[in-house]
């Protein structure tokens, strides 16, 4: 059996790096600048006779592997939106961050010196964090491709999907489809803290019940030490889902292996991922998934996205391009209304939200998101959506 762990281990290592970065914008250690405070009226008023100046801050220069592809990514996917606006005109600028906090403070600094209204990045939390403190002493807002949320508030949004979100959607949906007893099962990481805090949150707010909590050591051993102890919780807590923060790059490969030859297979509880389970595509070939729900963008709007942006510059979109196109999105929609205060904090709120690259999505007055999501399975190695996203707020999933 450890050797067959091993092998699935070394597979899931090559996958890291797919992830890593995306975690980054959820993981790093912050300190707050908007203090989890709602936005109100903060923000600039703009010339409605002139081009809207927008500061597009990218990681440029960073260290991380992939920092410049990145950078060059969410400047496509912003141009893209901007010829997308039909008729408002926006005068976007690049500022380089180089990935650090450092870095986005003096281009923050620099982009509001040269006229802009409002900040569009920049990636990683600590970064955005900066931002935000440089745009505030100006009160200027910032629309930041992070998904930490706990850097949002005050003048600054967070674009990026967040665990809230992902949980609530689907903790519903299991709720209507008959599985009311909940057992979460997270890694004692950060990143596994803020999910299962997520999902518990979610479960309540969904008229379903806590079955229990299981956290274990995010290494092997650690997850072999957790099989025993799920299955007491499942058993003690009369669970009929599982719902796991794991991913590919992490434990799921683990999982989906050892939890079925425990009892615990996908034909004994419902398992539930708070990650997507269809990226990378080897993950589906994992036979412990089968049938496991998961939640994704809207299928339809991702797929016209990435062909679009395929057309425009011959390659397919870094996995977050699609928040700067988001971000010029909002800002052309509000712009278009003809409001001088278009860019201020209520307007960024407004609950209609916005259609972006991927679905619908709406900006929250404590900084956070929603946006819509389908909900889907895995059927014989095919993601199969089994709720379609909400086109708009209000109706299903929400």
């Amino acid at each position: 059996m450890f050797a067959s762990i091993d092998l699935i281990r070394k597979t899931a290592a090559r996958l890291v790096a797919l992830f890593a970065l995306l975690w980054l914008a959820a993981c790093e250690p912050i300190s707050l600048a908007g203090g989890g405070g709602g936005a109100t009226s903060g923000g600039q008023n703009i010339d409605l006779s002139a081009p809207v100046p927008v500061a597009l801050l990218v990681p440029r220069g960073g260290q991380h592997a992939g920092d410049s592809l990145l950078a060059t990514a969410l400047e496509n996917a912003a141009r893209l939106a901007i010829a997308d606006l039909g008729g408002v005109r926006v005068d976007l600028r690049v500022y380089a961050t180089g990935g650090n906090p450092t870095g986005a403070q003096s281009a923050t600094t620099q982009a509001i010196a040269d006229g802009a209204k409002i900040i569009l990045g920049p990636v990683f939390a600590e970064a955005a964090n900066a931002a935000g403190v440089a745009a505030r002493a100006h009160n200027v807002n910032v629309l930041s491709f992070s998904n930490n949320t706990t850097i949002a508030g005050g003048n600054v949004f967070i674009l990026g999907p967040t665990f809230d979100n992902t949980a609530l959607r689907l903790a519903q949906y299991a709720r209507r489809s008959g599985k009311s007893r909940i057992l979460v099962v997270h890694s004692d990481n950060v990143a596994g803290q803020l999910g299962s805090r997520a999902i518990q949150k979610a479960v309540s707010a969904s008229g379903a019940s806590l079955a229990g909590s299981v956290a274990y050591e995010f290494s092997q051993p650690g997850v072999v030490a957790a099989i025993p102890r799920i299955k007491q919780a499942v058993a003690a807590g009369q669970a009929d889902a599982i719902f796991m923060t794991a991913n590919t790059a992490g434990a799921l490969p683990l999982f989906s292996q050892m939890l079925p030859e425990q009892g615990l297979g996908p034909q004994a509880i419902q398992y539930i991922g708070l990650t997507r389970w269809d990226i990378p595509p080897q993950t589906l070939d994992l036979p412990g998934v089968q049938g496991g729900w998961f939640a994704l963008p809207d299928p339809g709007k991702s797929a016209a996205f990435r062909a679009r942006y395929n057309q425009a510059y011959g390659t397919d979109p870094h996995p977050i391009a699609g928040l700067a196109y988001d971000g010029i999105a909002a800002i052309g929609a509000l712009v278009k209304q003809g409001k001088r205060d278009a860019l201020t904090g209520a307007a960024l709120t407004q609950g209609a939200g916005f259609q972006g690259a991927t679905g619908i999505f709406r900006l929250r007055p404590d900084g956070t998101n929603e946006r819509g999501l389908a909900v889907a399975t895995i059927r014989n190695r095919q993601v199969v959506v089994i709720d379609g996203a909400p086109q708009a707020f209000g109706g299903a999933g929400f």
